[in-house]
């Protein structure tokens, strides 16, 4: 038994409010009746406001994995090329999606300290003069290495050299916490999942859907059925699932947008815009390495922290949880071991950060880290300078 409320600082599933917690908390209704199918209108008008899109947002029962093979079965054919690049761990399992959906899936190499490279990415596409490549895949906020990439940039690049490639983007992490804009980006698939900044458990996933998009998904020809757009944008209209939803996350995304829109997404994103910043300064007064040396590319969403050389980050992430209740995102991929990440977004006030902030500096300490002290208080006086009182 530990008192207290356990302290979930990982990048995801983030915590889920108490107002959320209670809107599912009701009886599952007929989501072939009325009522349910009113509530899926009223959600379905708002998840546009949450994408910036005029379109419907398709909303599958699955996880971010399942929306992200959503988006390339509707809209490619076998054999197709597509290329994304290598921020971290997601956009190389993005590759390995593709290959295994029958798609010729190019990854193009980073170092994973930093966002897309847009200059790799224009240098590709200036060279596929054929316009062999059907999309572009992007990571907007890469969960491994807590590096946020410039979607719009890669936009304007596509454009530049113009190239026809269709420009999905894996917004899992981003969604709720960072802006994105779907229509005036250039977005052909936004991808997306309930269990981050739209503060739900894990279950619901997405896909924002251009008209080019559409206009694909009628020459695609991987094979369909569970994902299929055309029957969920068909009975979408009234209201209803071509098979059965998740009634009771649907309850909770109802009310967690009520919350987004109660704080108002600009001061949902300036928030975690400076909650981010709280932590890095605390990190760079611990004496501690940054995974993403870009400042352009600081996620607002997580830090990951890099450990000292000959120590392991689990063996932190051990103590922390032992001694102080706390998860802390564990190292993935390439940075297994090497890095700790601090999930700082959804839920979360000046308090419960202050709180995190301090339950890792006490255990930097307690494992033998080296570091320096002062991480905590770098972070309260930043957010005290910055605080709206």
């Amino acid at each position: 038994m530990r008192s207290g409320r356990h302290f979930l600082q990982i990048p995801g599933p983030s915590n889920v409010p108490d107002r959320v917690l209670r809107a599912t908390d009701m009886p599952t209704i007929d989501h072939r009746g009325p009522t349910f199918m009113e509530m899926t209108k009223d959600i379905t008008k708002d998840l546009k406001k949450i994408f910036k899109t005029a379109n419907d947002v398709v909303i599958y029962p699955a996880s971010g994995t399942g929306a992200w093979e959503a988006a390339m079965v509707n809209t490619l054919s076998p054999g197709d090329k597509v290329i994304m690049f290598e921020t971290g761990m997601f956009a190389a399992l993005w590759q390995s999606l593709a290959e295994n959906l029958g798609l010729s899936a190019e990854l193009l190499p980073g170092d994973w300290r930093g966002p897309a490279d847009l200059n790799a990415i224009e240098d590709r596409l200036k060279a596929d003069s054929n316009h062999e490549i059907k999309a572009v895949c992007i990571t907007h906020n890469e969960t491994a290495t807590g590096a946020l990439s410039d979607v719009h940039g890669v936009r304007k690049v596509m454009d530049s050299v113009g190239h026809p490639a269709l420009l999905f983007v894996d917004a899992v992490s981003a969604l709720g916490s960072v802006d994105l804009r779907h229509d005036e980006w250039g977005i052909d698939v936004t991808i997306a999942g309930s269990q981050k900044g739209l503060m739900l458990p894990p279950g619901l996933s997405f896909n924002a859907i251009s008209n080019k998009a559409l206009a694909a998904h009628k020459e695609a020809k991987i094979p369909k059925a569970y994902w299929n757009w055309t029957p969920m944008l068909t009975q979408l209209k009234d209201g209803s699932f071509p098979y059965t939803p998740a009634t009771n996350l649907l309850y909770g995304l109802r009310e967690a947008m009520n919350m987004l829109f109660e704080e108002g997404l600009d001061n949902v994103f300036a928030r975690h815009q400076r909650y981010g910043e709280a932590t890095r300064r605390a990190v760079q007064a611990w004496g501690l390495e940054n995974q993403c040396l870009d400042p352009a590319g600081f996620s607002p969403v997580l830090t990951a922290v890099r450990v000292p050389e000959g120590h392991d980050a689990n063996e932190l992430r051990a103590v922390i949880l032992k001694n102080f209740d706390m998860s802390l995102g564990t190292g993935l991929g390439k940075v297994a071991g090497d890095v700790f990440r601090i999930g700082h977004l959804g839920d979360l006030s000046e308090l419960s950060l202050s709180g995190a902030l301090c339950g890792v500096e006490m255990g930097l300490g307690l494992a033998g880290l080296p570091h320096q002290k002062g991480g905590v208080q770098q972070a309260l006086a930043y957010l005290s300078e910055t605080s709206d009182s």
